[in-house]
């Protein structure tokens, strides 16, 4: 008979006192550290295309947009994670006691890998939604053109609509912006498998 290993637990202040030392990221969810394992270029490219275009159009907007590395505070889900793009209206909302921890987003968007796409729509997503400023969050898929875009139009109600042509100008309501879904993918080659 195998013995179950038993998975440690950490309260929110072990784990931001590894975290603030750490040389890699890591998710907490409700007591579980999860490594973050590294993107691939094309994850990187397209998260940064993203993180461009928002930059360029929100400029001298009240928004600020934050690529990758800023940690994300979600308590009614018992979560810390690391958004590939996020736009939170100004002033910030920090965690309590907090200089590095956001609360406040407005736009996620998450750049979809095969070790992540469930997580991204699913278990993640609804923990975004518990978030009372969260009012829009975009999927891209890193592997083909294809974008997933969820609006809250209404408390409890989403709007769903997916899109494949690089042609099409995605608006994105919450910032009052729009940007080519092409532009996302800039600089990616498809691979033939």
């Amino acid at each position: 008979m195998m013995a179950q290993t038993e998975t440690k637990r950490y309260t929110a202040e072990e784990y931001l006192e590894l975290e603030v030392a750490s040389e890699t990221r890591n998710e907490y969810r409700d007591g579980e550290i999860i490594p973050m394992t590294g993107g691939t270029p094309e994850h990187n490219r397209i998260s940064g295309n993203l993180y461009i275009a928002l930059s360029l159009g929100l400029k001298r907007k009240p928004y600020e947009v934050f690529h990758v590395d800023q940690r994300l505070w979600i308590p009614a889900a018992s979560i810390y994670t690391y958004p590939d793009v996020m736009v939170l209206p100004k002033p910030l909302e920090l965690q309590a006691g907090r200089k590095d921890t956001v609360m406040n987003p407005c736009f996620i968007a998450e750049v979809l890998s095969k070790s992540t796409r469930s997580y991204d729509r699913s278990d993640k997503f609804a923990a975004y939604r518990t978030i009372s400023s969260f009012q829009e969050y975009l999927l891209i898929d890193q592997d083909q053109i294809h974008v997933e875009h969820h609006v809250k139009v209404a408390e409890n109600q989403w709007l769903f609509s997916e899109y494949n042509d690089p042609e099409f100008n995605l608006s994105l309501r919450t910032l009052d912006l729009q940007v080519q879904i092409a532009g996302l993918y800039e600089n990616i080659e498809f691979s033939e498998s």
